[in-house]
């Protein structure tokens, strides 16, 4: 799949997730077969561009190509400004947030809520994509609610801006995460438009990641929740999208490698204090559905300090032989 000058050494895509694909987790699903990993979320306001949360939401140093940065806002000055100000400070590919359904987004007539008004999308996306010279992508919903599935309308006005690929989540806005994903939108977005197309949603195995491009006939497919402590699963679905062959489940001291790894990175990137606290729910997931995986996350979530997390996310991998598979 190309996006402007890039292209992605594999179809499969981390999804942006607010409070978790910050840098160390993206270079992680990068390392393991992702094709493309968009920052977290970034407001569009200028006034936030100087606090030290946004400034770490956009830091992608020592990330390989392309470096994504997503964006969010309703104004199509300030999303213009956020774009050029995004690919000033090294941003090779600038993402525009239409999919995200959480209250506070919408409030602000952000996120999905501005697939309500099609003009403003208009606007949006052609201040923009004049604004920058590098791509500018777009991700989406299917629509508002179920009774306003207009995913195929915002499709076309996204083509004739010159969005060069659009992201669908198959679900609208009103429907959250909740039910299953809906992929003939999506399907009828493809074959509506002639950019790349990425299906979201429910993709949790290598097998529904065939099939659900088979359904809609996209160009890649973008993993979020399901990659949360599975960061492998984009080496599962990329393999097996190649040759149909189901990789085993890594071993426990890979699983293991890879969570320590990624703790020690997140330490470094956010300091002990706040890295403690972002670890919890990495361990966490990597120890979901584990045996004994319960009574350990409480214990875990005590631990004041590094070296002691460290210390029991090893303990408890290497007393765990025959783990579950996830």
């Amino acid at each position: 799949m190309q996006i402007g000058p890039y292209q992605l050494n594999s179809p499969v895509i981390l999804a942006p997730m607010a409070g978790v694909t910050d840098r160390p987790f993206r270079q992680l699903c990068k390392q393991m077969g992702a094709g493309m990993a968009p920052s977290e979320m970034v407001n569009a306001n200028s006034l936030l561009w100087g606090s030290e949360k946004t400034k770490r939401r956009a830091n992608h140093e020592g990330e390989t190509s392309p470096r994504c940065v997503q964006i969010a806002g309703a104004d199509p000055q300030m999303m213009a400004d956020a774009a050029k100000h995004n690919a000033e400070q090294g941003a090779e590919i600038i993402d525009i947030n239409m999919g995200c359904p959480a209250k506070k987004v919408c409030n602000a007539a952000a996120g999905s809520a501005l697939l309500k008004d099609e003009e403003r999308v208009k606007r949006i996306l052609d201040a923009t994509v004049n604004a920058v010279k590098i791509p500018v992508t777009l991700k989406i919903r299917t629509g508002w609610d179920p009774e306003h599935r207009n995913g195929v309308n915002i499709a076309k006005i996204a083509e004739a801006a010159g969005i060069q690929a659009l992201s669908v989540h198959g679900r609208t806005r009103a429907c959250a995460f909740r039910g299953e994903a809906e992929y003939d939108t999506i399907k009828a977005i493809k074959s509506a438009i002639t950019i790349p197309v990425v299906a979201n949603g429910d993709i949790t195995t290598p097998q529904k990641a065939l099939q659900v491009l088979r359904e809609t006939g996209a160009d890649a497919i973008m993993i979020g929740r399901a990659a949360q402590g599975r960061p492998w699963l984009f080496r599962e679905i990329d393999h097996y999208l190649r040759t149909q062959e189901v990789l085993p489940e890594p071993s426990s001291d890979e699983i293991c490698s890879l969570m320590l790894g990624h703790m020690e990175n997140v330490y470094q990137f956010y300091g002990e204090e706040t890295g403690v606290k972002i670890c919890r729910k990495h361990v966490g997931w990597y120890t979901k559905g584990q045996p004994h995986g319960a009574g350990f996350r409480h214990e875990f979530n005590q631990i004041e300090s590094a070296r002691a997390q460290l210390t029991a996310a090893r303990a408890f991998f290497q007393h765990s032989p025959e783990l579950a598979p996830a």
